[in-house]
């Protein structure tokens, strides 16, 4: 006698599975909008760190909020930032509504190296080689969760 838990089992063992992305395809094309994204968003960070580089440091306590507030609010560095991380972000939601994110996120993951290129570039910062080995790794690990992702296999 098949219990009720077996056939339900079956019919799930043989039903199609759906995936929510069109084709594999599509899902890496979607990702180049990570391209944008990073660059947005990298150089939105870049700006707000140009900005308050203006601005200088402050604690935080609501009378030294209350003192930086009106510099920060009318520094246009800080503007750009805002609208360069808002910018990002557009990108962000139109790669996750068309990409798994388990995939998406990893490869966001390259605005490291983005930030490092350009807060050498544009800031003056030093680049050791430590911080080119941490980006060589994020980068190889980039690549192995890129590579491991598989098309859902399809049942007939």
């Amino acid at each position: 006698m098949i219990t009720p838990d077996q056939l339900e089992f079956e019919e799930r063992e043989l039903a199609p599975t759906v995936s929510p992305y069109k084709s594999s395809q599509a899902v890496w094309k979607s990702l180049l909008l990570l391209i944008p994204a990073i660059l947005s968003s990298t150089t939105g960070q870049l700006f707000l760190k140009m900005g308050m580089t203006q601005v200088g440091g402050f604690a935080f306590t609501p009378a030294a909020i209350l003192e930086t507030l009106p510099q920060v609010i009318f520094n246009p560095f800080i503007w750009i930032g805002f609208i360069g991380f808002f910018g990002g972000s557009v990108f962000w939601l139109g790669v996750i509504s068309r990409a798994p994110l388990s995939l998406a996120y990893p490869i966001l993951a390259l605005s490291y190296f983005v930030v490092v290129i350009e807060s050498w570039l544009f800031l003056g910062e030093q680049v050791s080689a430590q911080h080119l080995l941490g980006v060589a790794i994020i980068f190889i690990g980039v690549v192995i969760v890129g590579l491991s992702e598989r098309p859902a296999k399809k049942r007939d």
